[in-house]
């Protein structure tokens, strides 16, 4: 939103309009991201990369690694959190951190606070970038208004999909990567024995994420007998993209299946004529790997709607702070967008 229509819009007393400066935030299960709005004319003011792990709240970490570090006091907030947004206290999925909005509100001064799903955020992002930010897997065109469906392998395996009407882009948040995956070839019923549960259930966050793809890894390794060398996602994704070692390349070849499996469901859920993107830095490193074909042979893979997915586009976002540009189009123009903020917006 342009400055004048922010203030145009304060006057009229439109609720969904955000008080400048704005932090942003973007709080997944390993790191937090923040950046701060200074105005709908500024770039965001980016601070570096925060480890969940070194701080025991999230609280403590905007204080130590955001306000302790500049003289601008924010006076509202938008953050996405990995895990669904419910209630006053917020647990994350992958992360010890629980986010309390109005303790939030109390200890770091804010007057308005906003919390997203983060893979909101990145739907939110599908929009806000352009297509310099992306790499293209295989054929289709978008179609400008069209669903989208956004998903990213990373910590869990985060899904959302994005929607368009009454002239608004509409984020549908949801916990979709905790649905069950199985084996359809012979190869694959002689691999998923060995992978690993939880509680009873295979699911996208038991195999397409970090751990989920030294899951696979170890997996193979027991259904041919062999002793598995890598214990780490970036050795696993290393050997197998250097043709190195052959576990790791059948491992990498597996997810990279089982994600096109899955993106391809999530396709036809969202009947993503607008495209579907995939996000995040594991997406981003396997770039090789998804170029290969097994990628779109199985997102393709639908039958009796073959053709239909031909014609979907798929996309690798590569920007490296996708969700903050999502967030901070939304921070901007919340008029843009049909965010729906009841339940998940507190004032003071």
């Amino acid at each position: 939103m342009r400055g004048t229509e922010a203030t145009m819009a304060n006057q009229n007393g439109d609720e969904s309009v955000l008080q400048f400066p704005i932090l942003i935030g973007d709080i997944g299960g390993t790191n937090a991201r923040f950046a701060i709005l200074i105005d709908a004319y500024a770039e965001p003011k980016q601070f570096p990369i925060v480890q969940t792990a070194d701080f025991a709240t999230i609280d403590d970490a905007i204080q130590a690694s955001i306000l302790d570090r500049t003289s601008i006091q924010p006076r509202s907030a938008v953050l996405a959190v990995a895990g669904p947004v419910d209630g006053d206290e917020i647990e994350l999925t992958n992360c010890p951190w629980v986010v309390r909005p109005r303790v939030m509100i109390e200890m770091l001064g804010l007057r308005d606070v906003v919390i997203l799903n983060d893979f909101e955020a990145q739907a939110l992002a599908v929009v806000a970038l352009g297509e310099e930010h992306m790499e293209k897997i295989g054929p289709g065109t978008p179609e400008p208004t069209a669903g989208r469906v956004v998903l990213g392998p990373g910590t869990g395996l985060g899904v959302a999909g994005l929607i368009h009407a009454c002239h608004r882009w509409i984020p549908v948040p949801g916990e979709g990567g905790h649905m069950d995956i199985g084996p359809r070839t012979p190869r694959d019923h002689q691999i998923f024995p060995h992978i690993e549960p939880i509680e009873g259930r295979i699911s996208g966050e038991q195999l397409l994420c970090g751990r989920g793809l030294v899951n696979i890894y170890r997996a193979v390794a027991k259904a041919d007998g062999a002793a598995p060398r890598f214990s780490t996602p970036a050795e696993i994704t290393g050997a197998a993209l250097e043709k190195s070692d052959k576990v790791a390349e059948e491992a990498l070849s597996l997810f990279v299946t089982c994600l096109g499996r899955t993106a391809g469901d999530l396709a036809l859920v969202f009947m993503s004529r607008g495209g579907v993107y995939l996000t995040g830095g594991i997406a981003q490193k396997i770039v090789p790997a998804l170029q290969n074909g097994e990628f779109r042979a199985a997102f393709e893979d639908k039958a009796p709607h073959k053709e239909l997915m031909r014609d979907m586009p798929v996309y690798v976002i590569t920007h490296p702070l996708a969700a903050l540009s999502g967030l901070a189009a939304y921070a901007r123009t919340p008029v843009r967008f049909g965010v729906e903020t009841s339940g998940r917006r507190w004032k003071a």
